[in-house]
């Protein structure tokens, strides 16, 4: 009997010694869960107190836009602009703007337009002869040019006499190149040479060499089929005409009038549930990208055919479209991403205004308008505010939204996965398993990582990149030691090194553009360009905007043949002396 009841005994103390060690490491992951959350708590404490001491808003809520009236939110002007405008969240939504025809969006609607491909056959620009041949002579009041075929000036004066012929052209905003004039309806010019002896086509290749570039494509001297005569093509080209563009894109004016008459009501805030960050609505970017592309694009067109009043008319709308994405009149939230889409339109914007710098198209009225408007873009407190919001956005998606779904966002965003798939995910497993404390403490580490107070500093008004570069590279240092307080940090911080540089450079190029705005209107009026930036005021300016980079005055050198240089000293902070580099980290910002 007591044998039998030893085996017992020993499945009892078993038993009760696995229980005992079952309750023991319980209350050890108790304890550890309560001590993190205690060490994490105290510390998001001690930091929000720091944080709202320098008057950062924390609580997600507060960013919440209020609602507005219908019939003062440029969304709600008509069921046109909020279904084009916002970006479908419901298959309804997205089934609704497919088959609706206004600013047509592929694969929606066409959004090809005329233009002669690669394929297209060259284009005889020109006829050469020899002025002693019996070929036939231009009729009176042809296009000519007379030159002798052994001046070494002749190459020089017979390119620039065929880019008279062909006019002008401007590289549009979507990669088309737009040409002044309807090339295949062009009247080929006459080019007389004058000789002793009869040339041979080798003679006159060497007058215009092979594949000689121009700014619409590539001429070729060649023999036509007959022997007879000796013709100039054009080759190699892919371009559209100013005015084919014009009228294929006339059908989008009603659209465009409609977004002129909306942007007058004051508000700008999209309709729609605003309460969790990762829900809230946004901006359709593809739509507003397409908007302002076609606005350059039509500008551009208008500036090739001497018409800077329509031009005007078109780049202001660009101009005036930035006021969607700033939300009037508080501006908030606003999202990294439509700081950033607010700082390219402006990029486009501005590109298209130097068009008509180059050209000398603009005249007074319009100078002083875009003068006007240029004074008024100021990108960087758009992009601070992002990044301010930046916490407590990214606070508000973790506090607010379950393991599951956060999982669905940074994975495969398929809602539709089951409990065992998302267990497979480790972003699934942190936030379902981790102690609260290690979320506070990865707060904590955000705010840290995001303190680009200094690199951005608006209050005189400048950008100190050394000071982002820094910041990039402590990010680089920190995230080269995983840990967990660190893993919701990682998920959330984007490449704010890169936002503030493109921030910089366009609104340099805004800023040049003011100036060289003033420049051209000093030209007009007094036949040239100044000495110095100075005697622009206040005449033509009211100030002369400062170099971004520094503080200090934009570089600026009158330079030969009626131009001028101007520039910023750039990321590197370092005046190089007016030299471009393509890489936007090096090298100085000129104003091209």
């Amino acid at each position: 009997m007591n044998e039998s009841s030893k085996p017992r005994r020993s499945s009892r103390q078993t038993q009760s010694r696995a229980l005992i060690a079952l309750a023991a490491l319980a209350t050890l992951v108790a304890v550890f869960y309560l001590e993190e959350d205690w060490r994490g708590k105290r510390a998001w404490d001690h930091c929000k107190v720091e944080l709202e001491a320098q008057g950062m808003v924390l609580d997600w809520d507060k960013y919440i836009p209020p609602p507005v009236p219908d019939d003062q939110n440029f969304y709600t002007a008509s069921t046109n602009i909020l279904i084009r405008f916002h970006k479908a969240q419901t298959p309804e939504q997205s089934d609704a703007a497919t088959h609706l025809q206004w600013l047509r969006l592929p694969p929606y609607g066409s959004n090809s337009f005329p233009a002669l491909d690669a394929k297209s056959p060259p284009i005889v620009v020109a006829h050469l002869v020899v002025s002693s041949s019996a070929l036939p002579v231009p009729a009176s009041g042809a296009n000519v040019l007379s030159v002798a075929l052994n001046d070494p000036a002749a190459p020089a004066q017979v390119r620039n006499f065929i880019q008279t012929t062909m006019g002008g052209s401007l590289n549009g905003a979507t990669g088309v190149k737009f040409s002044e004039r309807q090339l295949n309806l062009l009247a080929p010019a006459w080019i007389t040479l004058r000789t002793q002896a009869a040339p041979s086509l080798t003679d006159l290749q060497k007058l215009i060499p092979a594949d000689l570039p121009t700014n619409l494509g590539r001429l070729q001297v060649v023999a036509d089929s007959g022997g007879a005569a000796v013709q100039l093509l054009l080759t190699g080209t892919q371009l559209t005409s100013a005015a084919d563009y014009l009228q294929w894109s006339d059908q989008f004016v009603p659209a465009f009038e409609e977004i002129r008459e909306a942007l007058k009501r004051p508000y700008a805030i999209l309709p729609g549930d605003y309460s969790l960050p990762y829900e809230m609505p946004i901006p359709n970017f593809v739509t507003l990208r397409s908007l302002v592309q076609t606005l350059a694009q039509r500008a551009q067109c208008d500036l090739l055919l001497g018409r800077p009043a329509e031009a005007l008319r078109e780049v202001t709308l660009m101009h005036e479209v930035c006021r969607i994405l700033q939300k009037p009149p508080r501006g908030k939230p606003i999202t990294l991403v439509e700081s950033m889409i607010n700082v390219a339109i402006s990029g486009v914007y501005v590109n298209t205004i130097a068009d008509g710098l180059r050209t000398h198209t603009w005249q007074e009225p319009q100078l002083a308008a875009l003068q006007e408007q240029l004074t008024g873009i100021n990108l960087p407190p758009w992009v601070a505010e992002a990044f301010k919001e930046q916490l407590p956005s990214d606070i508000g998606l973790f506090e607010k939204t379950s393991a599951a779904k956060v999982a669905d966002l940074w994975g495969t965003l398929n809602q539709t996965l089951s409990f065992w798939q998302r267990l497979r995910k480790p972003i699934y497993l942190y936030l379902a398993l981790a102690p609260t404390g290690w979320r506070y403490q990865n707060y904590v580490n955000m705010t840290r990582l995001l303190k680009l107070d200094d690199s951005l500093d608006l209050t005189h008004d400048t950008i100190i990149p050394h000071v982002s570069d820094q910041v990039t590279a402590n990010f680089d240092t920190f995230f080269a030691h995983p840990s967990p307080y660190k893993t919701l940090a990682g998920l959330s911080i984007p490449n704010f090194n890169k936002a503030i540089q493109v921030t910089a450079q366009n609104q340099t190029l805004v800023n040049e553009a003011e100036v060289a705005c003033a420049l051209e209107r000093y030209r007009l009026a007094q036949g040239g360009y100044p000495e110095t930036l100075e005697a622009l005021a206040p005449q033509y300016i009211a100030q002369l905007p400062h170099d971004l980079i520094g503080g200090q005055p934009l570089h600026y050198r009158r330079a030969t043949g009626g131009t001028f240089l101007l520039y910023s000293i750039g990321w590197n902070e370092t005046d190089d002396g007016g030299q471009v580099s393509p890489d936007r980290t090096k090298g100085d910002w000129v104003w091209q």
